[in-house]
């Protein structure tokens, strides 16, 4: 069973985590680099159950990312309470990525980030 939830049940699984830390991957079935991400993101994902994860196919998931423009794959968007904590590419390395969600679940301070980001957080806020 897959630690990456759904996308579109995002909403309704903030409820029943109020205040959870929300890491979303923005990636490309197309993407070398965004296959090699999704095992190190599981891997992740399972090691902190606490911190809700999910897999966005920006074309598949397109009516919710919206017109995210994306510079890299894979990008992160970290949200808690629908502000955005964070938004950048990554790479498929288990530490680092571990080490920037445990910094942002610790440190929380939002990001400016593009107006479509944070439409984004908004949907997930509800």
């Amino acid at each position: 069973m897959s630690a990456l939830l759904p996308l579109d049940t995002l909403p309704g699984r903030l409820g029943q985590a109020d205040g959870a830390l929300v890491v979303i991957a923005l990636c490309a079935e197309w993407c070398g680099t965004c296959r090699e991400f999704r095992p190190v993101l599981e891997h992740v994902a399972a090691a902190h159950p606490e911190i809700l994860t999910a897999w966005a196919d920006i074309e598949d998931d397109a009516d919710i990312v919206g017109d995210i423009d994306l510079d890299s794959f894979p990008t992160l968007a970290i949200f808690r309470h629908g502000e955005p904590l964070h938004f950048g590419p990554s790479l498929p390395l288990e530490a680092v990525l571990a080490r920037l969600v445990e910094s942002i679940a610790l440190d929380g301070r939002p990001q400016r980030v593009p107006s479509e980001v944070a439409a984004l957080g908004r949907w997930l806020a509800g």
